[in-house]
């Protein structure tokens, strides 16, 4: 494979934050060569599950979304879409060798706070039962989501979150992490390294296990308070992150939602519908 020489005396990009403080890259457009990530990610024949809730109305995003995975998510590797819904009735997609769909049937809940609160517990059980049996690693998305470029083994680490689009260029004091102290969301004003969203995270089985634990018996505790976190199952996401750092942090470009406008770093990969 033949590939321009890196220069370690010009970075490939010097507009954005390309490393964290605990030194974990941070993926940007322009930063990796795909090329070279797959040619290692094919010889040790990588298996990639991607999560997904169609629950109640939002099946109706479920067509655009398989199919733009088809086109742009880990193009030539395996995958699995693991789809969890409350319909009976999923249509047929046609899917590229390789590749296949599970349906997992789960409880029409009333809210749609309940469904993103219960998303970590049923992530996690079904992590320990079933994913673990099946696959490296876990992609968990938002169903309203379409792949608008390709997104690749450039996103996998040991652990992974995606910088929120609403909060790349805030402050600490500006996110909006769970504030109250009684919770167990609870992150001061003076604290926080990013606010993560919660609709991409991942990385292998066992470390989403442990985040998808921590956070489920974090709502526990708060629910025996009768508190319920300000932006639910993303406010103890944040939260997990903060003391469990993210091996591996993704753009805002990968979950980018035009209710934000333009970025100053042009988006790719995933683009948000609103619900």
């Amino acid at each position: 494979m033949l590939y321009d020489q890196p220069d370690i005396l010009k970075p490939p990009r010097s507009d954005v934050l390309l490393v964290t403080p605990w030194l974990a890259p941070i993926v940007w457009n322009g930063v990796f060569n795909r090329d070279i990530l797959n040619a290692q990610f094919h010889h040790i024949d990588v298996h990639i599950g991607l999560t997904a809730f169609a629950i109640k109305k939002y099946v109706l995003f479920l067509k655009t979304f398989i199919e733009s995975a088809e086109k742009f998510f880990m193009v030539r590797h395996k995958v699995t879409y693991y789809i969890f819904t409350d319909h009976d009735n999923i249509s047929n997609f046609t899917l590229a060798d390789g590749r296949k769909l599970v349906i997992l049937k789960v409880p029409a809940y009333e809210r749609w706070q309940d469904v993103t609160m219960g998303r970590m517990e049923m992530i996690r059980d079904q992590a320990i039962k079933k994913f673990s049996k099946e696959v490296d690693y876990l992609v968990c998305v938002d169903v309203d989501m379409i792949f608008l470029e390709e997104v690749g083994v450039e996103i996998l680490s040991d652990i992974f979150g995606t910088l929120h689009p609403g909060f790349f260029g805030a402050l600490q004091s500006e996110f909006t992490y769970e504030r109250r102290a009684e919770s167990a969301a609870y992150i001061p004003f003076d604290a926080g390294d990013f606010y993560y969203a919660g609709g991409n995270f991942g990385g292998v089985i066992e470390e989403v296990i442990r985040l998808t634990n921590f956070c489920h018996n974090a709502m526990l505790e708060d629910k025996q308070k009768n508190i319920e976190a300000l932006w639910h199952d993303e406010s103890y996401l944040n939260k997990y992150f903060l003391s469990y750092k993210p091996t591996k942090v993704l753009s805002p470009e990968y979950i980018w939602n035009n209710y934000y406008g333009s970025p100053n770093a042009m988006p790719f990969g995933f683009n948000s519908w609103p619900a």
